[in-house]
């Protein structure tokens, strides 16, 4: 019992001795609101996943976990990452390891997704961009992965003009964010009910992102072991997760 005891108490000691910075996830009130936020680094091994080799979607956090497991890496973080279509494949933009896998979408439509200006983001070798669709087109940056989605909350560190601060829509809500100089990408998931506006003030205010870009609701998703959580639902489309090796490096 006593020896039980001690290793108890070792674990405990080895959890509180790791510095904060090394932490990829946190828990941070806003305005009230809890929320779960997560940090990766530019150049970290970020990555978006949708299909196994043999074209089979993986949906899952545990089947990316299982995927990163035969390169002898591990899922530090993960959530869902995008809309998508009944059979789960990418509502708009997507891109993997290079390969344009879906192709932009340009115009409005319904939803959330077609609330204009929606956008991108964009995983580069050395950055992280989040631009609206039409920017996005123009500049054609050389993404390893990216994902569109909608709409936009934070545009150029103003707000999506169509954000009512009144509004009595409220979801659980998750999305990304990207600092002014592309050296961070963060990630939110509200605890409870936002509003796109309460949410966007998040990004902007909160974070202090310039940029950030909304990726769905009621379906939204965590997985973060620093944080306990494993959320579980249905079978999901595009997932962004950070691969480490064992010992936690990024890259």
């Amino acid at each position: 019992m006593k020896r039980t005891a001690e290793v108890a108490l070792a674990l405990a000691l080895a959890i509180w001795s790791v510095p904060a910075s090394s932490q990829t996830c946190h828990d941070q009130s806003f305005e009230g609101v809890r929320y779960s936020v997560c940090e990766v680094r530019a150049g970290d091994d970020l990555r978006l996943f949708l299909d196994d080799a043999e074209g089979q979607r993986l949906g899952t956090f545990d089947r990316v976990e299982r995927e990163l497991s035969a390169e002898g890496r591990t899922l530090r973080f993960a959530m869902n990452a995008g809309m998508y279509h009944p059979d789960r494949s990418p509502v708009g933009y997507y891109v993997e390891a290079g390969e344009e896998k879906a192709r932009l979408v340009r115009s409005a439509g319904p939803g959330n997704f077609g609330l204009l200006p929606n956008g991108v983001f964009c995983i580069l070798p050395d950055a992280f961009a989040v631009q609206e669709t039409l920017a996005f087109d123009a500049a054609r940056p050389a993404c390893r992965y990216a994902t569109q989605s909608g709409p936009m909350l934070v545009i150029s560190g103003s707000l999506h003009p169509r954000f009512l601060p009144g509004s009595d829509s409220r979801f659980v809500r998750n999305g990304v964010g990207v600092t002014a100089d592309g050296k961070t990408a963060v990630f939110a998931i509200s605890e409870g009910p936002v509003t796109f506006h309460e949410f966007a003030r998040l990004f902007r205010d909160g974070l202090k992102a310039s940029d950030a870009l909304y990726f769905d609701g009621n379906i939204s998703r965590l997985y973060a072991p620093e944080l306990g959580r494993d959320d579980f639902g249905f079978p999901m489309g595009p997932i962004v997760g950070l691969a480490t090796t064992p010992d936690g490096a990024g890259n």
